[in-house]
């Protein structure tokens, strides 16, 4: 049974695809009211209509870059407008281009932490007003075990990002709860997301991947959905500073 977000009203970025789109697939299906955010304005508008017609539920796409940062703070102000409040922010839009340490330059190191990292200081900043005045408000940022706990060759950049999240999010807990906040984190493993086909885009690599994860499978947009669903209800409201990782075990093995 999934848990009750009804009456909920959330803002999920990088909604289009992958993680995010899992997201808010499950927010609608518990009975939040969404808004979703993306670069790609013709398939975000699909997926609202879409959306919105087989749910009944108010459901929105505002496109927006988070690489930069006045966007992200916009896109806050224009959710929180158009769903009157806000109480629960998911943040899992993120980039990872595989680039070598040797080849990358500095402008590509800044293209990665903007639109990874310093797009979460900004959303959850200007997300705090609206929260403050929501009701059972939540943070939750989508993470990865890579960074925080593994590392892969060439996403150097991406790594830095995603264990800059994890640190942010535990002081911005402490910051946060006396104000009634929780912020959390949700670290996939490997995901079947269009972003991992990118990375393992050779025949039976993706197949190969899965024989090494201890549950069997890879994983999948849901997997992650309910977790974050979870840490948005107001059952989570004595969980705070906290990264649940969901791997299927991964991250665990001792080779």
């Amino acid at each position: 049974m999934p848990v009750d977000l009804s009456g909920k009203r959330a803002l999920v970025t990088g909604g289009t695809r992958g993680i995010g789109r899992g997201v808010v697939d499950e927010f609608v299906a518990c009975g939040a009211s969404v808004v979703f955010s993306g670069r790609d304005a013709g398939l975000g508008q699909r997926i609202a209509a879409d959306l919105a017609a087989a749910s009944g539920a108010h459901v929105e796409f505002i496109s927006a870059d988070l690489a930069e940062a006045d966007e992200a703070a916009a896109l806050v102000g224009a959710a929180a407008e158009i769903l009157g409040g806000l109480d629960i922010l998911c943040h899992s839009a993120g980039i990872y281009p595989k680039q070598s340490l040797a080849q990358m330059s500095v402008g590509d190191w800044k293209l990665v932490i903007d639109t990874n990292l310093t797009s979460t200081m900004v959303l959850v900043s200007s997300a705090i007003p609206h929260l403050r005045e929501g009701r059972d408000p939540r943070i939750v940022l989508i993470t990865s075990i890579t960074g925080p706990r593994t590392g892969i060759a060439g996403l150097a950049h991406y790594g830095a990002t995603k264990a800059g999240q994890e640190g942010f999010a535990r002081s911005a807990a402490l910051e946060l709860a006396p104000v009634g906040i929780t912020v959390n984190c949700v670290a996939p493993g490997t995901i079947a997301t269009e972003g991992l086909l990118a990375l393992y885009p050779d025949p039976g690599v993706l197949e190969e991947v899965a024989t090494s994860i201890p549950v069997g499978r890879v994983g999948t947009p849901a997997d992650i959905a309910h977790a974050v669903a979870f840490l948005a209800s107001p059952d989570a409201s004595y969980i705070t500073g906290q990264s649940i990782v969901v791997d299927g075990g991964n991250s665990i093995v001792e080779h």
